[in-house]
């Protein structure tokens, strides 16, 4: 599944109501949450990591890091805790308990901001600080085997379809299980990227600490890589 992307001045956007945390946040719920986590505008503007901790803290559990927000993401190096709210979100407060932003998640998608300049919540990337772009993607690229052993070639491209989805297209000696995917067209969401067939088929990918991606865990079949050519 594809998972689990401006802001130029997060300050200005990020909204500063009171919320009520969640009355009894699950505790596995919590521990699952804890870690860190790249807090990352859509538009692939530079983002920010927030330790979710699972010690208490007014409003709800501690946040660490904060400082490091302070040059990309300035209203976050305000952030005091973090918790899950009645109605499923998750909430990042400062020390007054008010939210600096607040994120929902949809089934098989990461967590995205509910207002302001869009923004993803990830689990963080090797140092990755920034979500791909359309643009950043463009290009061309081999699957491989885990092995390093190509397959074949596809090209990424930024030309979109009428719906506003980018194209893309396999080189014509793609083995059939790609070849009858009959991939056309592609699209990024978080750190996924999923090639999309005329047909309702696709194949998903997670991208990996060097910019590079892996078929995601719910793929079927072996695994395989998408690894970018070199000058592409």
């Amino acid at each position: 599944m594809i998972r689990g992307f401006a802001l130029a001045t997060a300050a200005a956007v990020l909204v500063l109501t009171v919320t009520q945390p969640a009355r009894a946040a699950d505790e596995e719920m919590v521990k699952a949450q804890a870690g860190s986590w790249l807090l990352a505008p859509q538009s692939g503007a530079k983002g920010c990591r927030l330790g979710f901790e699972t010690g208490k803290a007014p409003g709800g559990y501690t946040v660490s890091g904060a400082d490091a927000c302070a040059a990309a993401l300035p209203a976050l190096a305000k952030a005091s805790a973090w918790n899950f709210t009645d109605d499923g979100s998750l909430a990042i407060l400062d020390a007054a308990q008010k939210v600096l932003v607040r994120f929902q998640e949809e089934e098989g998608s990461p967590w995205v901001s509910d207002s302001g300049d869009p923004m993803w919540l990830l689990p963080a990337l090797g140092d990755v600080d920034h979500v791909p772009t359309t643009a950043a993607l463009a290009g061309s690229w081999q699957v491989r085997q885990p092995d390093g052993k190509a397959i074949c070639d596809i090209t990424l491209t930024s030309e979109t379809d009428q719906d506003g989805t980018p194209k893309m297209s396999p080189a014509s000696d793609c083995p059939a299980n790609i070849a009858d995917l009959k991939l056309s067209l592609w699209a990024t969401e978080g750190f996924g990227l999923v090639l999309m067939g005329t047909d309702g088929s696709s194949l998903s990918f997670d991208m990996q600490p060097d910019g590079n991606f892996k078929t995601s865990d719910e793929e079927e079949g072996d695994p395989m890589l998408l690894v970018r050519k070199q000058g592409g």
